[in-house]
C-alpha cells in the first residue's frame, strides 16, 4: 500500500492542517471506511499492514471514540480502500471466507494470532466448539482462553469468530448479541434450530452406522449422512467404545 494511495484515499477536501494525512501516510494513524455487510452498516479500518479492525454500528463518532484507547492510535474517513484491499475484502464477503485478505496481525500476541488464524479455517456452514480450537493448536487445556480470545477479536465477521460454539453444542455469546450471531450463521447456510436441538439433547458428535466414521456435527461430511444412518454420540470416548473412527476432514474434538 503506497503512500499515494493513502493520500488518494483521504476524505478531506479541503483539510485545515496537514495532521491527518501525515499520520496515515507515516503508518501513525489508520483509515476507514463505511460500507455494507453480513450484519449491516460496519466499519472497516486498515493500514500498511491490513484490515485493522471491523465494527458493527451506526455512529462513525463512537467508532471513532472506541479506536483510538484500543488500538493506541487515531483513525480517519476516506472515501475507499486501496483497490486491492478493497478487492479482497469483496471476495472474503461474498465467499465468507477469509482468503487472501490482509489483516493486521500487530498488536496481537502469538497465541490470539493462532487462535484466530484456526478460527478463519472454519467453513461457512460449519461450527466448531472452543475445545475444537484449543486442540486444533496445540493448547488442549486452553479452551476458556480460547474463548477470551475470540472475545477480543478485532475483525469479526471476516474472521468468523461467530462459528465458534460453546462447548456443550449451544450458540453461546456474541460482542452484538446472541440474535446477530444466529443471523449471520444462519445466513451462511447452517441449520440453527437443528444444531440448538443437538445440543439440548447433549449430542455433541454424529457419527454415520455405514461408515463408523464420527464427526463434528455440522462437518460437510456428517451433514450427507442420511437421517436413518445418523448415530449420536455425547463423548469422543462413547464414539470410540462403539467402534467408530474419527472424522479426517474436522478433526473432532471435545472437552
Amino acid at each position: 500500500m503506497t503512500v499515494e494511495e493513502h493520500l488518494a484515499a483521504l476524505a478531506i477536501d479541503a483539510p485545515a492542517t496537514v495532521t491527518p494525512q501525515v499520520l496515515l501516510a507515516t503508518g501513525l494513524a489508520d483509515g476507514y471506511i463505511r460500507r455494507d455487510g453480513p450484519a449491516g452498516n460496519m466499519f472497516v479500518s486498515f493500514n500498511e499492514h491490513g484490515v485493522s479492525s471491523i465494527s458493527l454500528g451506526e455512529d462513525a463518532g463512537e467508532f471513532e471514540a472506541r479506536f483510538e484507547p484500543q488500538f493506541g492510535r487515531p483513525v480517519f474517513p476516506v472515501r475507499r480502500l486501496p483497490t486491492r484491499l478493497a478487492r479482497a475484502l469483496d471476495r472474503t464477503l461474498q465467499t465468507n471466507r477469509l482468503g487472501n485478505l490482509p489483516i493486521d496481525w500487530t498488536g496481537m500476541s502469538e497465541f490470539q494470532q493462532a487462535v484466530l488464524r484456526k478460527t478463519a479455517e472454519i467453513l461457512p456452514g460449519e461450527v466448531r466448539p472452543y475445545s475444537w480450537i484449543a486442540k486444533e493448536i496445540g493448547k488442549p487445556n486452553a479452551a476458556r482462553a480460547v474463548g477470551t480470545a475470540l472475545a477480543r477479536n478485532p475483525v469479526p465477521l471476516v474472521v468468523p469468530c461467530h462459528r465458534v460454539v460453546r462447548n456443550d453444542g449451544h450458540l453461546g455469546n456474541y460482542y452484538y448479541g446472541t440474535e446477530v450471531k444466529r443471523s449471520v450463521l444462519a445466513a451462511e447456510g447452517l441449520d440453527v434450530g437443528a444444531q440448538e436441538a443437538l445440543a439440548a439433547r447433549g449430542t455433541r458428535l454424529t457419527g454415520s452406522d455405514t461408515t463408523h466414521i464420527f464427526c463434528n456435527p455440522t462437518c460437510r461430511d456428517a451433514r450427507r449422512t442420511m437421517d436413518r444412518h445418523v448415530v449420536e454420540f455425547r463423548t469422543e470416548s462413547d464414539a470410540r467404545k462403539a467402534g467408530y473412527r474419527p472424522c479426517q476432514h474436522c478433526r473432532p474434538a471435545v472437552a
